[in-house]
């Protein structure tokens, strides 16, 4: 049985802007420098953004189980703001997960507001019940807190130089 969570962040940022990282690769370029605790790489496997693109993600030492793995963007839609990568291979799927998926959306608010939905969806192989407590929405919102942070420290930069 499929199963989700979610976990939703308000920011003061225009979801047009934080499409402009959510959207693109961007994301994957900054995952690991700005939340280096939670991937310590992200590589581009095949693609250029668009669906069918697969990454492939590492994380950092210390997981137990858990190195490496590949998603593949099975949506990405630039007119509503909402980007979904499945997991494809690696130790999420060899921990037992029989399906596990991220989906992102970008919700406005207002002309200066938004609010980012993360979303898990993830089936787990009935012998497998323990794994239901590694699923955490807790990176997902600490990826959305960073990226706004982000956008916003980068309109302070482009407004002082």
């Amino acid at each position: 049985m499929r199963k989700s969570q979610s976990h939703d962040f308000e920011t003061d940022v225009p979801a047009a802007e934080l499409w402009e990282v959510y959207g693109t690769l961007r994301a994957a370029e900054l995952l690991p420098e700005l939340l280096p605790h939670v991937l310590a790489k992200v590589e581009v496997v095949s693609g250029d953004g668009c669906v069918g693109t697969i990454l492939q993600l590492t994380f950092p030492p210390g997981i137990p189980g858990l190195e490496t793995y590949r998603e593949k963007f099975i949506k990405v839609d630039n007119d509503n703001y909402i980007k979904e990568a499945q997991t494809i291979d690696g130790d999420i799927l060899k921990l037992g997960f029989l399906y596990y998926m991220v989906r992102f959306e970008v919700i406005a608010k207002g002309p200066a507001s938004s609010v980012v939905r993360s979303t898990i969806e993830y089936e787990i192989d009935e012998a497998h019940p323990e794994l239901e407590a590694m699923v955490s929405t807790g990176p997902l919102a600490a990826t959305a807190e960073k990226f706004a942070g982000y956008i916003k420290a980068q309109k302070v930069a482009q407004s002082t130089s």
